[in-house]
């Protein structure tokens, strides 16, 4: 007789013994797992070869190295080094007929490699959750076995990387034991009874005070004391037990859960691109094995890129993954390149993610993918919705805001709102994370925590071993496919996420909306950490564009110019991998940034010699032998309107040069009305002539400020480096409150709960130190640029030096920041205190703006205390404004009238050395009569951003110049030209992608002097949409555009031979 019902937490404890590998593992199931082990020679005999350093070399180049013989007990080091073991296998006479497996435990990661060359299965070792350490070396052993040759490509590193704890920098000199080697026989029985207990222990535990939890605990009492050590038939009749428990099935109204493998494999994290090469050959190969087993089993992967790598580097692995996508049970999934960042990449990188991404998944598995896939990043963009559903996707998972720190995300299902209008059906897993064990308690929080099970009574369920790569494990399999439909739980069923969304759409009803931008509380400080890498994007995203326009003219025009459609796609592809959601962030170990910054230096590099290319094909004609010898200036004009821009040219000399400027001795010249998406020139020969400007001018006053003055504004600097007062000449304001200031830079501490350079915490904001200049002096008095030079002591080893400059043709103020930074935890902001009062700012965000509060009413104003921001942040009032634009940062911040914006941190993990070190970035006030709506900010932005491309010419030669404007928009002025470059699949074609940026209805003609046959609209994809009409007026054709607020259009022309 049990008198458990009087004492279940010692039953409970009973049971949990009887699980556990430990103390009593000699008499408890433990002890029954294996019916035969073999070790040594002759059934094992292994040997080395070491690879040097961080090198990791082909299969076909390892096994032509020499060997050295090694045992159980051999350790491989340092860390990132590659072993490669050749292992001799044969199985022992008394394993006849039996499913012989190898254990293999490197204490860290392992490929195992058939003699052939064939990858076979990944290994991850040293305990865990993610421990897997078994590879299936015959499903039936013959009675006269031949020895096999096996082959293991052990990675010095565990599945997260070799720091110490999750997100220490590397060890540099980790050492992993070899702790086993053996080959063994399951007792099948005993395994399937352990996984019956490990259901019925956690049913006893999460439902214990429900009677189905009883249930539980009294099968998992009566099993044990059925059970008897070396009993099969104890064994045989302790399943019997737990049959009898699991076939009472739950009823048709529970909750439905649709469960889903994956493994989340980070591009780069904790570990370096080339060893996610290896991670995804590793995780994939082992589910491919499991799906042989497994008929049922379905899994997810998602990052084009990543199959890319397969393809190129293990393609027999990427063979079978195709013909497994076509059972339905490798589900490729995401839709884009990699799972990006979307708080940092342009609208155009965005689109570029899903073209990229969409066309691989169409070439290579027949389909694009429906679902937009992005389990953990760091936050989502308002113009998400509409960029989804322009690629040919239709819904949106996620399940990254449950980490939120102050607020919890109110919703499960929903459909989700952007900018424009468009909506995506959107869940997040209730789970509440993407790599779920399988286990009782997540499947009932499944139910519990499903904030719209009102509305919709069904769920996605992910699991897998994750982020470091790994994915399903056996036990999960066998667990869920005890789970699938019993009594006391939701039902569970393996299912492709299309078939959860599809059912959702039919079934649900009045799903809530979430309108904009879904803000991620948490990781603020990814907008700022690693700003060598933010900035190498921005150039790199802005000098693609300019390259692709220009080749797109030059093709057309210039005579034996072939658009360089191979190279782009090479670079754009790069830039795009860069964009991972732990690169960009600046949340990698430092051999991620080492990596990332060749890259960065090869697309750069490319770019600049693709836009030489296309220049030279276009304008060689005109110009000069070198700029020594120039008697002018071309500048072309990549933006859609007109702008005027004093611009430095290194090396330029002549009468006409006005001015040449003090810190680099460039020369100073004004490009006077460059039309649109055209060319002027800059004739340098006359020095009368007329400069297109009323001179700046740069004095000090009596109070010894620092004057920079011209016919727009006044700008006063003190002897401390800040902005005193910018009075706007022409609207008769001062812009600057009394008593405050700008320009005042804030040295924060920057220690955050736990992850370092992924946050800022809001009590960041409570302590800093105001710097003070301690150099400051006129080094430009015009008549073109009038500039004041001011050094400013950081820290005792951290200085900045910065030239604030005043054009003569612009009211804009302009930030020219050198910094050396070497600081321990640190996040230095520069703030503006404004005479403005306004409820909201504004912030360029992808392909729009986004507003918001400036106040801290409510909690959900208040976690906004940080946010992210393209190239300009706004502060307007009825009437007027004042931007604040940048050519690099993204973090930002705005209290009631104050804005900051945060320059660099200083974090020490993952990347211990995280922005030490030089860096030089731009920043400028811009000061707008009427609110942001009514003001040219967006142009501004772009222009701060965008330089005329420049060109020493003959000023005399006559250019021809009939093609351009070769691109011109009329209209509302809120529409941007962005990108115009060549089709994907027929670079005859040109693309062109426009947006709305201010939030209004709008009505543009877009006219070209390209010989356009005919216009059509497309999606992102490309794809026809509709005929547009295509008007002639003489060499122009044109098309009238209308835009809704917000919204991205694209245009393909088909030009004429």
């Amino acid at each position: 007789m049990s008198y458990l019902q009087k004492h279940p937490s010692i039953t409970r404890d009973r049971v949990a013994k009887f699980m556990a590998d430990g103390q009593w593992k000699d008499v408890n199931i433990h002890a029954s797992l294996y019916e035969a082990r073999a070790s040594g020679s002759p059934a094992i005999e292994l040997e080395v070869w070491s690879a040097p350093g961080q090198e990791r070399p082909t299969f076909d180049y390892a096994v032509k190295q020499e060997y050295a013989p090694i045992k159980v007990g051999h350790t491989f080091g340092p860390s990132w080094s590659t072993h490669w073991v050749r292992m001799k296998v044969q199985i022992p006479a008394e394993m006849e007929g039996k499913h012989v497996r190898l254990l293999f435990d490197p204490s860290c990661e392992a490929l195992v490699w058939s003699d052939r060359g064939e990858p076979l299965q990944g290994i991850t070792g040293d305990g865990g959750d993610n421990y897997h350490v078994d590879f299936t070396v015959t499903k039936k052993a013959k009675r006269d076995e031949p020895v096999r040759v096996l082959y293991l490509e052990v990675g010095c590193n565990g599945m997260f990387g070799n720091g110490g704890g999750l997100i220490g920098p590397p060890q540099e000199n980790r050492e992993f034991k070899l702790s086993t080697a053996d080959l063994v026989v399951y007792n099948d029985d005993a395994w399937a009874l352990y996984y019956d207990m490990e259901i019925l222990a956690a049913m006893a535990k999460e439902l214990q005070d429900s009677p189905r939890g009883w249930q539980a605990l009294v099968a998992a009492n009566d099993i044990i004391n059925e059970f008897s050590v070396g009993d099969q038939k104890s064994i045989k009749n302790a399943r019997n037990i737990s049959a009898k428990f699991f076939v009472a099935q739950g009823g048709q109204g529970n909750h439905q859960v649709y469960a889903i493998g994956n493994c989340h494999i980070d591009t780069a994290w904790l570990w370096p691109y080339d060893e996610t090469k290896r991670k995804i050959a590793r995780s994939w190969s082992t589910q491919l094995d499991y799906m042989e087993r497994y008929p049922e089993y379905r899994f997810a992967a998602s990052q084009a890129q990543q199959f890319e790598w397969l393809r190129t580097l293990y393609p027999s692995l990427f063979k079978r993954i195709q013909e497994k996508a076509k059972t339905g049970q490798f589900i490729p999934i995401g839709s884009t390149w990699v799972e990006m960042d979307c708080n940092i990449p342009s609208g155009e990188s965005l689109a570029r993610q899903f073209l990229l991404g969409q066309r691989f998944f169409k070439q290579h598995f027949g389909q694009t993918c429906d679902v937009f896939w992005l389990p953990d990043t760091f936050g989502y963009s308002s113009q998400l919705p509409q960029i989804v559903k322009l690629s040919g996707a239709k819904y949106f998972f996620t399940q990254k805001l449950s980490w939120n720190n102050i607020n919890k995300f109110p919703n499960t299902t929903f459909w989700w709102t952007g900018l424009d209008g468009s909506s995506v059906l959107t869940h997040m897993a209730p789970a509440n994370t993407y790599t779920t064990q399988v286990t009782v308690s997540d499947l009932i929080n499944s139910v519990k925590q499903h904030k719209d099970v009102a509305y919709s009574n069904e769920s996605l369920y992910l699991y897998g071993n994750g982020d470091g790569g790994g994915g399903p494990l056996e036990a999960m399999i066998e667990r869920l496919d005890r789970i699938k439909d019993v009594d006391g739980l939701p039902r569970i069923k393996h299912a492709h996420p299309n078939e959860f969304y599809e059912h959702v759409e039919k079934t649900a009803r009045d799903l809530v909306t979430w309108k904009g931008e879904l803000y991620f509380e948490l990781h603020r400080g990814t907008y700022t950490s690693q700003a060598r890498t933010k900035q190498y994007n921005r150039q790199a995203e802005l000098l693609l564009r300019d390259v692709e326009m220009l080749s797109v003219v030059a093709q057309s025009v210039a005579h034996g110019f072939a658009y360089p459609a191979a190279e782009l796609d090479r670079v754009w592809k790069l830039v795009c991998l860069n964009q991972f959601h732990d690169v960009i962030p600046g949340s990698s170990i430092e051999m991620v940034y080492r990596d990332s910054d060749k890259i960065y230096e090869d697309v750069v590099n490319s770019g600049k010699a693709l836009m030489e290319s296309a220049v030279t094909s276009l304008f060689s004609h005109v110009a000069a032998e070198s700029v020594s010898e120039a008697t002018g200036v071309l500048f072309v004009n990549t933006t859609a309107w007109p702008r005027s821009d004093v611009v430095a040219v290194p090396g330029l000399r002549g009468p006409g040069v006005q001015q040449i400027r003090e810190r680099d001795n460039a020369a100073l010249v004004v490009a006077a009305t460059v039309p649109g998406c055209g060319v002027a020139v800059a004739d340098v020969t006359n020095g009368s002539a007329d400069i297109e400007a009323v001179p700046v001018t740069a004095f000090k006053d009596s109070k010894g400020n620092v004057v920079l003055e011209n016919i727009y504004v006044t700008a006063k600097i003190s002897p401390r480096g800040q902005l005193v007062s910018l009075w706007d000449r022409r609207e008769e304001r001062e812009l600057v409150p009394e008593g405050g200031a700008a320009n005042v830079f804030r040295l924060h501490d920057d220690v955050p709960l736990f992850w370092d350079a992924w946050d800022i915490e809001i009590y960041n904001q409570e302590k800093f130190t105001e710097l003070s200049g301690s150099s400051v002096r006129i080094v430009d008095e015009g008549p073109l640029l009038a500039s004041v030079f001011v050094e400013v002591a950081i820290g005792e080893n951290s200085v900045l030096r910065q030239w604030i400059s005043l054009g003569a043709t612009t009211p804009r103020l302009d930030f020219d920041s050198s910094v050396d930074w070497h600081e321990n935890r640190k996040c230095l902001k520069v703030a503006f205190a404004w005479d403005i009062h306004s409820d909201v700012a504004t912030y360029e965000t992808q392909f729009g703006i986004v507003q918001r509060p400036t106040h801290r009413n409510t909690t959900w104003d208040m976690a906004k205390f940080e946010v992210c921001g393209h190239k300009f942040a706004d502060l307007s009032e009825h009437g007027y404004g004042v931007a604040l634009l940048n050519d690099c940062k993204y973090g930002f911040s705005t209290l009631g009238n104050v804005m900051s914006m945060s320059l660099l941190r200083a974090p020490k993990a993952p990347d211990a050395t995280c922005d030490m070190g030089h860096h030089s970035f731009r920043y400028a006030v811009y000061p707008h009569k009427g609110a942001f709506g009514e003001a040219s900010v967006v142009r501004e932005a772009y222009q701060f951003n965008v330089p005329l491309v420049q060109l020493p010419v003959d000023a005399t030669a006559s250019a021809d110049l009939s093609v351009l404007p070769f691109f011109t928009l009329s209209g509302a002025s809120s529409v941007v030209l962005d990108t115009v470059k060549a089709a994907e699949d027929n670079s005859s074609q040109v693309v062109v992608r426009m947006y709305e940026a201010y939030g209004g209805h709008a009505r543009v003609k877009l006219s070209t002097k390209l010989r356009v046959a005919r216009a059509q609209l497309t999606n992102i994809l490309e794809e026809h949409v509709a005929d547009a009409k295509l008007v002639a007026s003489g060499s122009d054709r044109s098309v009238d555009l209308a835009f809704k607020p917000f919204e991205v259009k694209t245009i393909k022309f088909q030009v004429k031979a």
